[in-house]
């Protein structure tokens, strides 16, 4: 069927984690045989830093304003079988309000970023997205799982929400036969709110621990911070080094952020990625992780300082290798860009069968 998704960016990763997401969801939606467009808005700071594979074989157009995706792309919208607005859009709430009243098939909102969300509802921030725009999608993709879909239709009114994880290219995650430079490394742009866990898990640890070299990557992180001798700090690392950047370490931190701390049941993108590398993950809790993986056999959980340092010195390294194997199992059996894809398909295909029953609230296809 034909597919449209109209989203942030797909063109270019600089600063954000929306095109990887896209790229592989897409491709494989492609590789199933459906017709799919991605429509975005070109903007120079994604236009400036493009790192788009051509020879993917979706549909990606671009428009310069709202009357333009409007005047060149109204009959595309009109006809296909489903329409998908994604989070951040420029002009969310009006490319939202008028897929609504245009389309004739199947609407979703994708928000790949639920707990932020939620969160500028609530304070009455309707950059992208209103409290009144969420009933008139037919369904709610989010980010966020577990009792998070609950709220979105008990509490925001959405009329199905669905998990649709982040998930990760098997292509280009995978283990390497490589030597280990770091014992302990972190993927991730500084965040005010990620930065005490950041000291706690990992440059405490550091100073405690100098015979071992320690490694963050990332580009945000303010001058000011005193980064032991032993902590190497790389201040950008293009996505296609990062399958290597995993294979490095020891061990790699996931550290999450406060709004999806808060909200549970919001898996990273870099959590599935470090996992199909089959590193052993160290990570912060919030509720639903060990929903996904498994403590201590799928993942570690450091709460503080000394338990982040018990782990890297009593943690074998046979333990190591099961705890990343098993987590890249679980990942390669459930959290693929292929499973995404057809977990789409499944929700397209619940709201169409509604309506051929004639069960399906306000979808009219």
């Amino acid at each position: 069927m034909q597919i449209v998704f109209i989203g942030l960016t797909i063109s270019s990763s600089w600063g954000n984690g929306h095109a990887t997401t896209y790229r592989g969801l897409l491709r494989e939606l492609t590789a199933q045989g459906h017709e799919v467009y991605f429509l975005e808005h070109d903007k120079p700071w994604y236009s400036d830093n493009r790192d788009f594979d051509q020879s993917e074989h979706y549909h990606l157009r671009f428009y310069d304003s709202v009357d333009m995706l409007q005047e060149q792309f109204g009959s595309l919208v009109k006809t296909a079988e489903m329409v998908i607005v994604g989070s951040y859009v420029p002009e969310g709430v009006r490319v939202g309000r008028w897929v609504q009243d245009t389309a004739n098939g199947v609407t979703a909102f994708y928000d790949i970023d639920t707990p932020v969300t939620l969160t500028k509802l609530d304070k009455g921030d309707e950059e992208y997205l209103t409290k009144a725009l969420i009933p008139g999608f037919d369904l709610y993709l989010s980010f966020s799982g577990g009792e998070v879909l609950d709220l979105l239709e008990n509490q925001y009114n959405a009329q199905r929400a669905r998990a649709l994880y982040c998930s990760v290219d098997p292509d280009l995650y995978y283990p390497m036969n490589l030597e280990k430079k770091w014992t302990l490394g972190y993927l991730g742009t500084y965040s005010m709110d990620r930065q005490p866990t950041v000291n706690n898990l990992l440059i405490e640890p550091a100073k405690n621990y100098v015979s071992k070299n320690f490694v963050v990557a990332g580009p945000g992180y303010p001058e000011e911070i005193a980064w032991p001798q032993n902590v190497q700090r790389i201040d950008h690392l293009a996505p296609h080094k990062h399958c290597e950047f995993y294979n490095r370490q020891q061990f790699t931190l996931n550290v999450t952020r406060e709004a999806m701390i808060r909200l549970g049941y919001s898996p990273s993108v870099r959590l599935f990625e470090a996992a199909a590398c089959g590193v052993p993950i160290i990570s912060d809790y919030w509720k639903g992780l060990t929903d996904l993986f498994e403590e201590g056999n799928e993942i570690l959980i450091a709460r503080d300082t000394g338990e982040m340092e018990s782990i890297l010195k009593e943690t074998t390294p046979e333990q190591q290798k099961a705890i990343g194997e098993a987590a890249r199992k679980k990942v390669m059996h459930a959290h693929t860009a292929a499973h995404r894809a057809k977990e789409l398909i499944t929700y397209y295909d619940e709201v169409n069968n509604l309506v051929l029953t004639g069960d399906a609230g306000s979808v009219d296809l």
